[in-house]
């Protein structure tokens, strides 16, 4: 029985001719067919997610899901003074309040000691310094420049306060803006 060589030879070792099975011709042609309608519904037409618009969905429906349980317990002078206790929530709202763009060390200096918001460091405050007051502040802004913040949330807002609470409310840090609204009791 003579088999079928491709006609070259390399150091004295001949090629045969044999054809591919079937399984993986199949399985290669399947592939190919469907990277191109991969390619058409993820990437020409857009009609599905990709994996990281798919992790970024899911992770925007888990922050939803935690805002809607919050929603059910109600934010309380000791459900915040409990954050400002916990220190990753304060890292996280250290992170918060110092982010890079439009974020709170902006007006209120890195340190709290304002600029052109009030003083966060001694025992003045415009609006009240009780944790329900900073929270509300943050959250619904006030006339006199602090816009609100309710579009970054509940949760986002309470993690600002903690840290507000736990590393900047009364450090008293020199050189900082000269006392503004009420003394604190």
């Amino acid at each position: 029985m003579s088999l079928a060589t491709r006609g070259h030879t390399f150091d004295g070792i001949e090629e045969f001719d044999n054809r591919l099975p079937n399984w993986w011709l199949w399985s290669f042609y399947l592939a190919c067919i469907f990277s191109v309608g991969y390619w058409i519904h993820f990437h020409t037409l857009g009609t599905g997610h990709l994996p990281q618009a798919a992790f970024l969905a899911e992770q925007q429906e888990i922050a939803a899901r935690l805002e809607a349980e919050l929603a059910k317990n109600p934010v309380t002078d000791e459900s915040l003074l409990k954050l400002s206790k916990e220190g990753g929530v304060v890292a996280e709202g250290e992170k918060a309040f110092m982010a890079e763009g439009v974020s709170c060390k902006f007006c209120h200096k890195p340190d709290g000691s304002g600029l052109t918001g009030p003083n966060l460091t001694d025992k003045f405050w415009v609006y009240g310094g009780k944790p329900l007051d900073i929270y509300t502040t943050i959250m619904e802004g006030r006339p006199n420049g602090m816009p609100p913040w309710k579009q970054n949330g509940s949760m986002w807002a309470q993690r600002v306060t903690a840290y507000v609470l736990a590393k900047v409310k009364h450090t008293n840090v020199a050189g900082g803006l000269p006392p503004q609204g009420k003394e604190e009791q």
